[in-house]
């Protein structure tokens, strides 16, 4: 039940705001179910991939999808992903979960200052 609760909040969050697979699912996971930080970060990318799917099927049917604005992150957001993999399978788990903070932080800080 614990990780129907955490699908329903992220995606809920993801269509309303935008955000839903590393800034709910991921520290869900690993706070409500207890999942190392590696295994959270690739369970949450993985469902992030359904709700993108869900959402932009949604957005799409009203006609709010821009194909080639999508293709210009996308497409870099995929070689960024790749890339993070690689040097997360190199960083030891802690250091991951510190980065994680200071970048959640870093964006509450920034979305109160802005």
């Amino acid at each position: 039940m614990r990780l129907v609760a955490i699908g329903l909040l992220s995606g809920f969050l993801s269509a309303l705001l935008g955000v839903g697979g590393g800034i709910v699912i991921v520290p869900l996971l690993m706070l409500w179910t207890r999942f190392e930080v590696r295994t959270a970060t690739a369970t949450s990318l993985a469902a992030i991939g359904i709700t993108a799917v869900a959402g932009v099927t949604t957005y799409a049917v009203i006609g709010d999808v821009r194909p080639g604005y999508a293709a210009l992150v996308g497409i870099p957001a995929a070689a960024g992903a790749i890339a993070g993999t690689r040097l997360q399978t190199r960083l030891h788990a802690q250091v991951i979960e510190y980065l994680f903070a200071v970048l959640l932080a870093g964006v509450a800080v920034w979305l109160f200052v802005s």
